[in-house]
């Protein structure tokens, strides 16, 4: 379980405030849109391989994706679909990955906590899936991870139906981050930028495993103590503003 916020992020939400349903689902599928142009910006999604999903405030069984075949690096609000029960598009317009739906629409369903889901091939984040081993306590990242994470086993690299999604949902459980089986990570969150957060770093964390191939962890005594800074909400939003300030710069792009 992700440990309590320390007294210095005691603060810090996962999502800012809003006055109506209109300002925070206007908020959400922004940080959608950036999420996607950061994804192209390392580099990831660029096989069209991934999705980033958010909940919708007001049809919560529906949630907001990127349009199948726009390119991550060039993604816009204008962009993103509605989509709901049984995959049908509520809003906007094209087709979808429904891979996206196939594994994002029963995780948002098992936890209604969940604001947005995350998941593409990232370099070091699908090699490490493929051991399907858990993280060690082997960098300071790490511990964020701390007792809070997962592996789907299953053996569906190409997940083509819901009923896998389910599945990998229990997965999940109530972690943060899940490795699925030869495929990658997935991870979630209370608000599109913690989710990311949680991204970003987990591959950097896969990137020290795939290179540190002798590292000697801490102890679960010492990794306890730092995942009470680093596995905290604050740490995340921290890591996805960082990204957005260097990789975007101006996030008025996807307006």
């Amino acid at each position: 379980m992700t440990a309590d916020l320390p007294p210095w992020a005691a603060d810090v939400s996962a999502e800012p405030a809003f006055s109506s349903a209109e300002e925070l689902r206007a908020h959400r599928k922004r940080q959608v849109a950036l999420s996607y142009r950061l994804f192209g910006a390392f580099g990831w999604g660029v096989l069209g391989d991934g999705h980033i999903t958010a909940r919708d405030p007001e049809r919560t069984d529906a949630f907001w994706l990127l349009g199948y075949g726009v390119a991550f690096n060039r993604a816009t609000v204008a962009d993103l679909v509605l989509v709901g029960p049984g995959g049908d598009l509520l809003a906007g317009s094209g087709g979808i990955n429904t891979t996206a739906y196939h594994i994002h629409a029963p995780v948002h369903e098992a936890r209604p906590d969940v604001v947005c889901a995350a998941h593409t091939h990232t370099p070091y984040g699908t090699p490490w899936a493929a051991n399907v081993e858990s993280f060690r306590m082997i960098c300071q990242e790490a511990t964020a991870f701390f007792e809070d994470q997962a592996i789907f086993e299953g053996e569906e690299v190409q997940v083509m139906d819901v009923e896998t999604g389910k599945r990998i949902a229990v997965a999940l459980g109530d972690a943060k981050l899940a490795f699925l089986r030869n495929h990658g990570p997935l991870t979630v969150g209370r608000s599109v930028e913690e989710a990311i957060g949680w991204f970003l770093m987990a591959e950097r964390v896969a990137e020290v495993h795939i290179k540190a191939t002798r590292a000697q962890p801490i102890s679960d005594e010492a990794a306890r103590i730092a995942a009470g800074e680093i596995a905290s909400v604050g740490s995340a939003l921290a890591a996805y503003q960082y990204a957005i300030a260097t990789k975007i710069g101006d996030p008025s792009v996807v307006d």
